[in-house]
């Protein structure tokens, strides 16, 4: 591992037609990840990498034949790939873990990276006072709904999932600025888990599409914004400091 880094991003949406153009997206999404490659020893894809993703016994999304090449591809070479569920693609089975060599995490994972110790998650519900919130998340867990929902055929049980997956997301407060320490839900997520004990350094999530970092009594937060509106945005641990690197696109 030594001279190599650790990189993390959230949030591509792949196959959302909104923001960015799709392809453009993944085509940009396949390149970061190639250049990463070349100095990765880790890769962690935080969650909600598909505007939506459901994952029948016999059928495949259709789609997304590059980045999943490129998955496949990274893992042959013997780099650690780590994909969380989000809450667009919660649905993840086993298809990515045995096709392409990922490692899957629907619950937020603490890990010891060098000497450092990692608390890392998508985010979707942490810190939140909303009782709507944490019942819908609750609800789309099921296992009954989900054996319930895999009886659609595709062609309608993966119409509604786009359709509902691309309402849900222009609903959402996209575009909020900071709302400030005490509305910010993954800051008080963040200091709850570190209150109940976690001694993490470094805590880092998706969900919130806003790139900042946030320094706290020895811990560093980072979230690390999306793919979609107009910039690439990343973090990356090189075995000393953990950086956001968050870069709006060259028209």
């Amino acid at each position: 591992m030594a001279g190599l880094k650790t990189y993390f991003a959230s949030d591509f949406h792949l196959g959302l037609a909104a923001g960015t153009d799709p392809h453009e997206r993944e085509q940009r999404v396949v390149g970061w990840l190639e250049q990463a490659s070349h100095d990765a020893y880790s890769i962690y894809l935080l969650g909600d990498i598909f505007d939506f993703w459901w994952e029948y016994k016999t059928v495949v999304p259709k789609g997304f034949t590059r980045f999943l090449g490129t998955l496949s591809s990274l893992t042959d070479r013997g780099i650690k790939l780590h994909i969380f569920t989000g809450n667009h693609d919660m649905w993840m089975k086993d298809y990515l873990a045995v096709e392409c060599g990922a490692i899957i995490h629907s619950e937020p994972y603490r890990t010891k990276i060098g000497d450092e110790l990692f608390y890392i998650a998508h985010g979707e519900g942490l810190g939140s006072r909303s009782t709507l919130t944490r019942l819908l998340f609750a609800l789309f867990r099921k296992k009954s709904l989900r054996v319930i929902y895999s009886a659609i055929h595709p062609r309608w049980g993966m119409a509604f999932g786009h359709a509902w997956s691309k309402s849900s997301r222009l609903a959402k407060h996209l575009s909020l600025p900071f709302m400030g320490e005490e509305k910010e839900d993954l800051i008080r997520h963040t200091r709850e888990v570190a209150a109940g004990g976690c001694n993490a350094r470094y805590y880092i999530y998706g969900h919130r599409h806003l790139p900042m970092t946030f320094d706290e009594a020895g811990r560093r937060l980072i979230i690390l914004g999306d793919w979609f509106s107009c910039r690439t945005s990343y973090a990356v641990y090189d075995g000393k400091e953990l950086a956001l690197v968050s870069e709006p696109l060259v028209p």
